[in-house]
């Protein structure tokens, strides 16, 4: 599958718009928890298996698509974010505490019981 990058179509438009390439970058299965477990240094590939939980073949492909889209680049302590792969992260940290607030906003009311 093609790497979506701005300026071109990806899945769900065609509008070549960068927040819809980055949507169905991150959308991809695993992508996220590969940027979040780099988010915390540099990780080599079976360290970054495990911590993903994922099999050697996705990790592989998202690898790919995540050096191609220029988030992560290869190191001597295996794979690292780049600067913009750390700027994407920070900005992915107030998404997480919006995430723990609409949670507890789902959880049961237990002041009715």
């Amino acid at each position: 599958m093609k790497t979506p990058l701005p300026g071109g179509p990806v899945r769900g438009s065609t509008s070549g718009r960068p927040i819809m390439a980055l949507l169905d970058l991150l959308g991809r299965r695993t992508q996220l928890r590969v940027l979040w477990e780099l988010s915390n240094g540099p990780l080599k590939f079976r360290p970054l298996q495990d911590a993903a939980e994922t099999s050697p073949g996705v990790l592989n492909g998202r690898l790919a698509e995540l050096r191609e889209a220029r988030l992560v680049e290869r190191s001597a302590d295996g794979y690292r974010l780049t600067d913009q792969g750390r700027s994407l992260a920070a900005h992915l940290l107030p998404l997480m505490h919006w995430s723990r607030d609409w949670a507890k906003s789902l959880a049961p009311d237990d002041s009715s019981s």
